[in-house]
Formats: C-alpha cells, structure tokens, sequence
C-alpha cells in the first residue's frame, strides 16, 4: 500500500505555482493519446508531442486528450499554457498526493481523484492520481502511469455506443467518472471478499498469523477511506456547480454517481465496523481457548489433589503406622485411590465439566 503522506521538504519555500513533480515516477515515458469525436465522424490517434494535441482546441468536435505519465513538467507547463490553465492547477497535477476535490477556474473545471486497482502479485491495493479537466469542448485527462479503467469508454466512443457521441464534453467528464467510481465496487467486493475469509478462520483456527492479516485489513480500510470519502463532497459540487460547463441533462447522470459514491461509503464504513469487531473475536477466541486449556487443567488438579494427600500420609516416616503392618495395606490404599479419584470423575461428568 502507498505511503499515505509524502514527503514535501523540497518544495519547502518555492512560490504558490511552482511546479514540481512530487511523487513517485510510475512511467517510463510520457504517452499522449488523442480522440477527436463527434457524431458523425471519429478520430484516435497516438502523439508523439503535446504539441500536436493543441489544434483540437479550437474544433467543434469533443477532444479527449489522455496523458499517462506527470514526470516531465516541461509537458505539463507547455499543455497549461497553451490551455490557458491556472499555475495553481498546474501545480495541483503534479503534486500526486492531493485529496481528491473539485474546483471551478471559470473557463473550466478541475476534478482529481483516486483510481484504485489491485496490485500486481500482491494481496493489497494500489492507487494513482487522476485528473481530469473539463472545458467547452474537451476534456483533460492526467494519469500517473499507463493501464486505466477507461476502456469501456474508448469502447463506446469508437462504436458509438449509447449517447456519448451525441452530446458534449461535460458528458465525457462524466463517463470518466462513472468508470472510476464504478471500478470502486470491484476493489470493495474483493475486500468483502478477504473480510469473509478472515472471519472464518476466527471462527475456526485464530492465529497470530490472523491477528496480523486483520491489521493490514484496518489499514487498507483507512486508505480506502482517504481515497473515497471525499468523493461525495466532490460529486455534490459538480452537481450543483453553476457553470455553463455542465448542463442540466448531465445533471441527471451526476447524482446517479452521487447514489453510487454513497452506497460506496456505507459499504466502507460497514467494513471498518466489521474490521474492528474482527479483533475482539480474535482475542474473544484466544481467551476461549486458554480458558478450555485451563479448565482441562484444574480438573486434573483437583483429582490428583486428594491423591496427593494420601501419598504425602504414607510417606511420612513414623515408626507406627497402623496399616504398615497390615498385610493388605497395600491393596487397601489403591482401593481408597481408585474409589476417590473415580468418584471425582463421575461427578465432574454428572456436572458436564468434562
């Protein structure tokens, strides 16, 4: 799991703007992939440089500018630039540990957020930053590394699926948002998953091994909650946002992921639940099973400890011990054994004890 506060010294006292990649490099190159729509005509095409991107601002087609990768600042300053964006969110893309917000710039809308997805042969959860800009007539989308969940997008954009072809970028920004937050469902249903898992192993054979694996549960859980908790204040302003960017008809599609990013709250928020009452099972289960071993335990004491006394009796050494001189004597004290020590057994087994 990703650390979840980065380190920031270096950017120490530079000026509000600055820019400065801070975070981890999960590229090797920056790709820059393009499509051009309307509903007559569709483009995609691969750009070598962000320069070939900046015609499409001034169609009247819908552009959908995709860049996988933010350690090249220079591409993101020229990009900015030529897009009229704001320095502060410029800034705000490279600094990959930002709380997932909306902002209105006026000119367009700023959305970053969380795209989660499991880790390659790891049993935990991995998490990029994506932005996305929304202006008249495109939508900007940043992405720390290649590999998103966007395919059904592209998907239904280059066999015209549904209405996506038919309607403006603010629907685009939309459908960006609706893949992500509907992937979070896939990631909360393998969590559920884990949780039932590690529950029946508490039921069955707890072990520090368990008391471990449920506290890696609890940090996932806190991270899944940074990441989608402020999704719901995020969703809400782009909902009642005022700006001529997003019409009324997209309105509609916002409060369906309004719905969604709740019904995804709750189910977190039930998880930590579930997480944190995991742990009293865990120490419910070990007491449990002291308690069974101490019982077993005492109850062997207490039938040795009669027998104890009368070996400690005829151990002691007197010279006139009556039954010393009888001659069954002997036989007599394992009969007194036998007898006290059966007759303890049985009442412990009349009383389920044992």
């Amino acid at each position: 799991m990703q650390i979840l506060i980065k380190k920031r010294s270096h950017k120490a006292g530079l000026p509000p703007g600055t820019l400065v990649h801070l975070g981890e490099r999960k590229a090797e190159k920056v790709k820059i992939r393009i499509l051009d729509y309307d509903e007559a005509q569709f483009e995609e095409k691969e750009a070598e440089t962000i320069e070939e991107s900046f015609p499409f601002k001034d169609e009247p087609t819908v552009t959908w500018i995709n860049i996988d990768g933010l350690h090249e600042v220079e591409i993101i300053e020229k990009l900015g630039s030529h897009f009229g964006l704001h320095p502060l969110l410029l800034e705000d893309i490279l600094n990959t540990d930002q709380r997932p917000k909306m902002e209105d710039y006026g000119d367009c809308i700023f959305v970053v957020l969380k795209m989660l997805y499991p880790a390659e042969n790891k049993d935990e959860i991995e998490a990029e930053q994506v932005s996305l800009i929304l202006g008249s007539n495109f939508v900007i989308s940043l992405q720390e590394r290649e590999g998103d969940v966007f395919d059904p997008v592209r998907d239904r954009i280059r066999k015209s699926k549904g209405r996506i072809r038919k309607t403006g970028s603010d629907y685009l920004a939309y459908a960006l948002l609706d893949a992500i937050v509907d992937n979070y469902f896939l990631i909360l249903e393998n969590v559920g998953e884990k949780i039932e898992d590690t529950e029946q192993q508490l039921a069955t054979n707890p072990s520090p091994e368990t008391l471990q694996y449920i506290r890696e549960l609890k940090n996932e859980m806190i991270f899944l909650r940074k990441s989608i908790w402020p999704l719901r204040e995020l969703i809400n302003g782009l909902e009642r946002c005022e700006s001529t960017l997003i019409h009324e008809s997209t309105g509609m599609y916002l409060r369906d992921v309004y719905d969604h990013t709740i019904q995804i709250i709750d189910t977190v928020e039930s998880y930590r639940d579930m997480i944190s009452g995991m742990v009293d099972i865990y120490l419910s289960s070990i007491s449990n099973k002291m308690n069974a071993v101490m019982k077993v335990l005492t109850i062997f004491a207490s039938i040795f400890i009669p027998l104890t006394f009368f070996a400690g009796v005829y151990g002691m050494n007197f010279n006139y011990l009556p039954e010393l001189e009888w001659r069954w004597g002997y036989f007599g004290f394992w009969g007194v054994v036998i007898l006290v020590g059966g007759s303890m057994v049985f009442y412990f087994r009349r009383k389920k004890w044992l």
